[in-house]
Parts: structure tokens; sequence; C-alpha cells
């Protein structure tokens, strides 16, 4: 059943387009480009530690997201 509504999730995250990174789980954020599990991970883990994120570009802050990282995956991410 959890498997089941994780796909839908991500078939949700693919039509839409964009993932909300203050609420998605690592599947959902996995969907982002340029994000594989350890990346997803470092996301939760800093969201736990630091509270939702304020703009798209504190994702820089992230351990394993660059400027770089996140230009690819900009107009995949909404806060809200």
């Amino acid at each position: 059943m959890i498997k089941i509504f994780v796909l839908l999730m991500l078939l949700a995250s693919l039509v839409f387009g964009v993932v909300n990174v203050n609420s998605a789980n690592s599947a959902q954020l996995q969907t982002l480009n340029g994000i594989g599990p350890s990346k997803a991970q470092e996301i939760l883990k800093y969201r736990k530690a630091h509270g939702a994120f304020k703009t798209v570009d504190e994702l820089v802050n992230v351990k394993g997201i660059g400027p770089k990282t996140l230009q690819n995956m900009k107009t995949q991410i909404s806060l809200r």
C-alpha cells in the first residue's frame, strides 16, 4: 500500500512538475533534476535542523547542492 502511495506521489510530481521542498518526502525530492537519494536525505536533514526553507536560494546551504544544481532544478521547486 505504501509503495502505491509513493508511486502516485511521484507521478503527481511529474505531472505537475513542481515539488514543495518544505513538505516533500525523499521520493518526491528525487524527482527534481540532480537530486538522488543522498541529496534528498540531506535536504530532509537540513529542513529538520533549520525548519522550512524561506527562499529557494537557501537550498545551496544543503550539503551537496551548489549553485549549478540549484539552477537546474529551480523551476521545479515551490516553497508552499
